[in-house]
């Protein structure tokens, strides 16, 4: 008899593990979280498309954090990548005010970009931490047609951190104007080596190191002192862009756009696709000359 109850206190104690078992088992499956609070990789897929509160967990440059995960580009803005003048302070900047942080991340109307990173304005407190990267002389204003929320406010904040030389972007630069004849006689132009393929074919080269020659039709500074440098056909129509972004346009004479325009011209760089159309990014002389 006594043999009996042993049996059915074991059974019993088998049973209610089972039981406590498979609760546990499926509280997991359904929360996603294991015993303890602990987090796990389905903690991080977030049904809002990452909008709203989300906590800053690794820094990768001055307009690129990793939230919970997901990379996320900082609408507006661009601030230098490696081995530029301003990456290190732009980047110390942005872990200061935001890393291990919950942030509110707020969407514009493109999701991502082509490289799959979230596109989002970042607040802390209510304070758009893009725009203050901008006002702090941290990063300049860059906006897609398609982005514009607070475009306004981010070009006035990059005009006052210019006009009052603030931050690493604008303090102790100064803006040398060098005299237009030096241009005209080529002196100061790199004269750049090898084949050159046509302006029209620049696409054929997406990711490659070229020299691109053509004629010069249409060249314009936008309202973030972009300079715009289109060959062969006017904008939207050109065949292929030259940049040049208002961080470096100190390197090159005033009003450049009015000296490249109806020159025929060639430039070096890696050919980049930007919204449908190749481009090369110029940050210096050495990689333009006028023929």
């Amino acid at each position: 008899m006594d043999m009996d109850k042993e049996n059915k206190i074991v059974i019993a104690i088998i049973i209610a593990a089972l039981i406590m078992a498979a609760s546990i088992y499926f509280s997991f499956k359904l929360t996603g979280k294991a015993v303890g609070g602990e987090k796990t990789s389905s903690d991080y897929n977030k049904p809002n498309n990452l909008i709203g509160r989300h906590i800053v967990t690794k820094i990768i440059d001055g307009d690129t954090v990793i939230a919970e995960g997901d990379s996320v580009r900082l609408l507006g803005i661009d601030a230098d990548e490696k081995t530029y003048p301003c990456y290190e302070a732009a980047k110390k900047r942005i872990e200061e005010l935001v890393l291990g942080k919950e942030v509110n991340l707020e969407k514009d109307v493109e999701d991502k970009d082509q490289y799959q990173r979230y596109l989002r304005y970042i607040f802390l407190d209510n304070k758009n931490i893009n725009l203050q990267l901008v006002a702090e002389g941290l990063a300049v204003a860059r906006f897609s047609p398609e982005n514009v929320k607070y475009k306004s406010e981010i070009i006035e904040a990059e005009k006052q951190a210019r006009e009052n030389k603030i931050g690493c972007k604008w303090g102790g630069i100064s803006q040398t104007s060098i005299k237009s004849d030096s241009y005209e006689t080529g002196s100061e132009w790199k004269k750049l080596a090898g084949s050159a393929i046509g302006a029209c074919n620049a696409g054929n080269y997406i990711g490659k190191e070229a020299i691109v020659e053509g004629k010069i039709v249409d060249a314009y500074k936008s309202n973030t002192n972009t300079v715009f440098i289109n060959f062969e056909k006017p904008y939207p129509n050109s065949c292929f862009t030259a940049v040049i972004f208002s961080s470096d346009l100190y390197k090159f004479p005033e009003n450049i756009e009015d000296y490249f325009e109806g020159k025929t011209a060639r430039v070096k760089g890696v050919i980049k696709e930007y919204q449908g159309k190749p481009e090369v990014i110029l940050d210096s002389l050495e990689q333009a000359e006028v023929l």
